[in-house]
């Protein structure tokens, strides 16, 4: 008995401090200012952590294999395939004219730069995370005595405090959506929706011990809109919901997702498809077209890419989502991999290990650029208007802009444009005299 009142008595004194500390000041939109804290004690530690990987980097090491920490993994010619190829004889043809193919064949065959945006971005310096380089091996018995502390703190104290606010979060938006969904729509019916929204994703965002940095707030999306934004990670949803609400566009799933679904659609006009509805390109048009047109409906949020990819580039949008009409409200999303890794690899990680490193990572810090609406231009179709979205993104997050389609992350290149570069290796040969 002694043994279960003891523990009653911890359980309350969590839930006080959760309520309290947490909870409470999320429901207000306020901050204590604890989450500042945290960082900057984590901002100091891993600046120390820094130095001593300096300092231990200059006394002399076991020789072992290093690589580079740049993000290539091997060195590359930007001389242009029209210039190499201007330079090659113009006489007969010789077999060494081969070489520069081959040598960008075996560039592509060890590091395409498709594939590297499918994997976590190489870090400079070691976050007392994990070794993602070899080259962060032993330095210190005082450096390692440090990162066991935060094993220890990552994995018994905030693991269990953020696997607490996630259950609450998640909890608090299926019975707060499925209350407020009984209303008679209307006013009151909409700004509790809104309410309960905004409130269940500033505790998710607690749970995430996220620190998001806003910027240009006037330009956030408003009512009858689209909202599109680059694609890292599941959690770029609640990172943008904590902000503002959105109408979300997705397919139908099962189990825990399913609820969630099912419960906030009473009360938030989201637009959720069945997966045979989905293959219909018309009727998903015909929807979002209709929602759009409703200038009391909030605003949809889509992610062009269609996929997830590591935050250091914007790859090709899909030009669905620029066919609906309607004022486009770009934002940009750039994540801090210092604290913690964001990017989700689903094809290497499924949805339980991605949430389990994201809860024991040290943070989630990112920062949100609203940029300035965008409307279609009348001499612009549907796969330009989507390319100049995608640019004004990029400048704006200081991403890489890729003409490369995501779903080249599970699919093969298809043999069409395997045949459109050869008859340009062709065409250039020839202009040049390579091939008589």
């Amino acid at each position: 008995m002694e043994v279960l009142w003891a523990v009653g008595q911890v359980g309350a004194v969590w839930m006080a401090v959760m309520l309290g500390l947490i909870m409470l000041p999320s429901v207000l939109g306020i901050s204590l200012g604890i989450s500042e804290a945290y960082m900057w004690v984590l901002v100091k530690t891993l600046e120390w952590a820094t130095v001593r990987l300096q300092k231990g980097a200059k006394k002399p090491q076991p020789q072992v294999p290093r690589t580079p920490t740049a993000n290539g993994i091997i060195e590359r010619d930007e001389t242009p395939m029209e210039k190499e190829i201007a330079l090659l004889h113009r006489a007969d043809f010789e077999f060494s004219h081969i070489f520069y193919f081959c040598r960008k064949g075996f560039e592509a065959i060890v590091e395409d730069e498709v594939t590297q945006r499918f994997s976590s971005e190489e870090l400079l310096s070691w976050n007392l995370l994990t070794r993602t380089n070899v080259n962060f091996h032993y330095i210190s018995l005082r450096l390692t005595v440090v990162w066991v502390i935060g094993v220890v703190v990552r994995y018994c104290f905030l693991l269990p405090l953020r696997f607490s606010l996630a259950a609450i979060g998640i909890t608090s938006m299926i019975v707060g959506t499925t209350v407020v969904g009984q209303l008679p729509n209307g006013s009151v019916k909409n700004y509790l929706s809104e309410v309960v929204h905004l409130t269940c994703s500033r505790i998710l965002v607690r749970a995430l011990s996220g620190t998001i940095h806003y910027h240009n707030k006037e330009n956030r999306p408003q009512k009858g809109g689209i909202c599109v934004a680059n694609h890292t990670s599941p959690i770029d949803a609640i990172i943008l919901t904590n902000d503002g609400c959105y109408a979300m566009v997705g397919q139908v799933h099962g189990g825990l997702m399913g609820i969630i679904q099912r419960a906030t659609v009473k009360a938030c006009p989201h637009v959720w498809f069945e997966r045979s509805e989905m293959k219909d390109r018309h009727l998903v048009t015909k929807r979002l077209r209709e929602h759009v047109a409703d200038k009391s409906k909030l605003p949809i949020l889509i992610f062009p890419e269609g996929t997830c990819i590591n935050n250091t580039s914007v790859m090709m949008f899909k030009k669905g989502s620029f066919e609906i009409g309607g004022t486009i409200y770009p934002v940009a999303i750039k994540y801090d991999p210092q604290f913690g890794d964001a990017f989700w690899n689903s094809s290497k990680y499924n949805i339980v290990s991605y949430l389990l490193r994201i809860m024991t990572s040290w943070a989630i810090v990112c920062n949100v650029w609203y940029l300035p609406p965008m409307v279609r231009k009348e001499d612009e179709d549907a796969v330009q208007f989507a390319n100049r979205v995608r640019s004004a993104i990029a400048r704006q997050g200081g991403l890489t802009e890729l003409p490369w389609d995501g779903g080249l992350k599970r699919a093969k290149v298809k043999d069409t444009f395997k045949e459109e570069q050869q008859k340009n290796y062709s065409k250039m040969l020839v202009r040049n005299g390579s091939v008589g």
